[in-house]
């Protein structure tokens, strides 16, 4: 009995989970390729059909976030009109710029609470 509820247990875990098929997160959610929930690097290197146990370098396997693309979009949804052309405070903080994220660094997240969109906005600022 319960060498059969062991068997019906990990055919279950395995079903579900071995394969990855059930997230019960969004695609916003997820972390960036390359990457764990705490942003370091969980690739290993493969080589001649061994696995080297070795992680690769998170900064050369992680692709570049693009100021354009991943981070505007965020803070358009946190920080407009305020901080964005025509706002109350644009002359000061321009969030439209590379530079003002990268000068205000982790004072941002007095608006960004997400912790994604917070791990997205820390890789762009440690890439440079």
């Amino acid at each position: 009995m319960r060498i059969a509820a062991l068997v019906f247990v990990s055919t279950l875990f395995i079903g579900c989970y071995g394969c990855g098929h059930i997230n019960a997160r969004s695609k916003a959610a997820q972390p960036r390729a390359g990457t764990t929930n705490s942003g370091t690097s969980n690739s290993l290197a493969v080589s001649s059909g061994t696995l080297d146990a070795e992680p690769i370098n998170a900064e050369a396997t992680a692709p570049r976030v693009d100021f354009a693309t991943e981070i505007r979009p965020i803070l358009e949804a946190r920080c407009q009109p305020c901080h964005f052309n025509g706002g109350k405070v644009y002359a000061k903080m321009p969030f439209d710029r590379p530079e003002t994220i990268k000068t205000m660094g982790s004072k941002l997240f007095t608006r960004i609470k997400q912790e994604n969109e917070r791990r997205v906005i820390r890789d762009f600022l440690a890439q440079e």
